[in-house]
């Protein structure tokens, strides 16, 4: 519990892509904004709704990269935290100038402001445990300290860094001065730290004062704060966001907090952490986190196992079905399937690099792709033509556009669409269609309480998403 005055802001990272959990995390789409746990709810939604409860919680500022702006709106319309405050960054920077120029923010509403810094994308089981432990961080930052977490380890961990724990801090419960950030060990390393104790993983979350961390800043990395500052100078808000200035931040040096602040510093102290937790890094770390049958499967989804064991089998659009698997990480979408073995379930993201370089879709989303109004799914492409299923959330619509190299024919198969066709505004109900000509000015909006389904079949030379040219747009794409 902070003190008389004093209010923790809830800062969530949302910056990065989650290549290792590629087919299902795509850059457009990535790990924080999915389902990855079968939980029913979202990573960076778990993030916040994990944290309810705590007192003298602040509004949380959410950083994300720009190109996800309308998912972390979406998914955090609803949190029990309070609307966020969402910065925009151009371009990735790392956690320092991410947390940086939340800092900034926070101290705006709040100088004595406590960050609490999460990022977006981890699991923590026993969130009881984890406010425990966060309200124990809440008292060392007041006292000046730089809190980080520290989880007890279970087992020898070769995916994370670790964190060697010096002398008791006092007049603090748990907290313990960090004696030092050790870099991911190999085997033999992690079971070294195993047995000799004192050692714990490195979790990634933070706890401080801003004004703090920002005086770190200027002792440990004075680039970083000017970069930051130049950028929250800059900022411009937009609609429900502030766009970070792009030349003040895309000149901050990229650096993580532990090699910007945390190592350099002697403020830094270590929180104990036992609340289930996992930074889902890799499909056998998400494998870990999910529930085996007898067999030791996990399965997800529409999953037939014969004569299957120790294996992690995710069906996400059809059926999957394994015959004599052993040890290894099935991941089915609509538009790829990763088959691997479990201990080498880490190359995937040489399997995305490949992608990248040969400029595959695949690499950066999904056959559905999301939008502020809704979601586009492609069905059929072929040459000179392609189906969409279109889906428009009530109320919503898309930008009045025009095409240049293609036609649409539009049917409705679910709810009522207003559509605008160079001078004409008329509605369309189920089962009826309408064709939107070459260079027309058009539109289409859900003005019902609905979804709006409907088939689009497109045909022309070209049929390219950056053949729109936009009139009107309320989200000021």
């Amino acid at each position: 519990m902070a003190a008389a005055g004093l209010s923790v802001h809830p800062v969530i990272l949302s910056g990065g892509v989650g290549s290792r959990l590629w087919p299902l995390s795509r850059e457009t789409y990535p790990k924080q904004f999915l389902d990855v746990a079968a939980s029913g709810r979202t990573l960076v939604q778990q993030t916040l709704e994990r944290l309810e409860g705590m007192p003298d919680l602040a509004a949380p500022i959410v950083v994300c990269n720009q190109a996800h702006r309308f998912l972390v709106a979406e998914q955090l319309r609803d949190n029990p935290l309070g609307a966020a405050q969402i910065l925009l960054e151009p371009v990735g920077r790392n956690t320092a100038p991410a947390v940086g120029v939340a800092a900034l923010q926070a101290m705006r509403d709040a100088p004595d402001a406590i960050l609490a810094v999460f990022p977006a994308d981890h699991l923590v089981e026993a969130p009881a445990a984890l406010r425990t432990a966060l309200s124990e961080a809440v008292q060392a930052a007041e006292a000046g300290w730089l809190v980080t977490f520290g989880v007890v380890a279970d087992r020898p961990e070769t995916g994370y860094g670790y964190i060697e724990a010096g002398e008791p801090v006092s007049n603090q419960a748990t907290a313990r001065q960090v004696q030092r950030f050790v870099e991911k060990p190999d085997d033999a390393g992690a079971q070294a730290f195993l047995e000799a104790g004192g050692f714990y993983w490195n979790a990634g979350m933070f706890v401080m004062r801003a004004s703090r961390y920002l005086e770190a800043l200027q002792q440990h990395a004075p680039d970083i704060l000017r970069g930051c500052e130049a950028a929250m100078a800059e900022a411009e808000r937009d609609l429900d966001f502030i766009r970070l200035g792009e030349g003040g931040f895309a000149h901050c040096p990229s650096d993580s907090i532990d090699y910007a602040v945390m190592e350099p510093t002697d403020a830094a102290v270590m929180v104990p952490l036992e609340a289930g937790w996992s930074d889902l890094g890799s499909w056998s770390t998400l494998m870990s986190a999910g529930a085996a049958d007898g067999q030791g499967n996990v399965l997800l989804g529409d999953v037939i196992a014969e004569d299957s064991h120790n294996s992690y089998v995710r069906a996400e659009s059809r059926l999957v079905a394994t015959v004599g698997l052993k040890d290894h990480v099935v991941v089915e979408t609509a538009d790829s399937v990763l088959v691997a073995p479990r201990d080498r379930v880490h190359e995937v993201k040489a399997v995305v690099q490949r992608l990248q370089a040969d400029g595959r879709a695949e690499a950066v989303e999904h056959r559905e792709v999301h939008r502020p109004w809704g979601s586009y799914e492609g069905l059929i492409r072929a040459d000179r033509f392609q189906v969409k299923r279109i889906v428009v959330n009530p109320g919503c619509r898309l930008s009045l556009q025009m095409h240049h190299h293609r036609t649409e024919h539009w049917v409705v198969v679910k709810g009522t669409a207003q559509v605008t066709r160079g001078d004409e505004v008329f509605l369309l109900g189920e089962d009826e269609s309408t064709y939107i000509s070459l260079g027309t000015v058009h539109r289409l909006e859900n003005p019902g309480m609905i979804p709006l389904e409907l088939v689009e079949v497109q045909s022309g030379s070209y049929l390219g998403e950056d053949d729109i040219t936009r009139i009107e747009d309320v989200y000021g794409r």
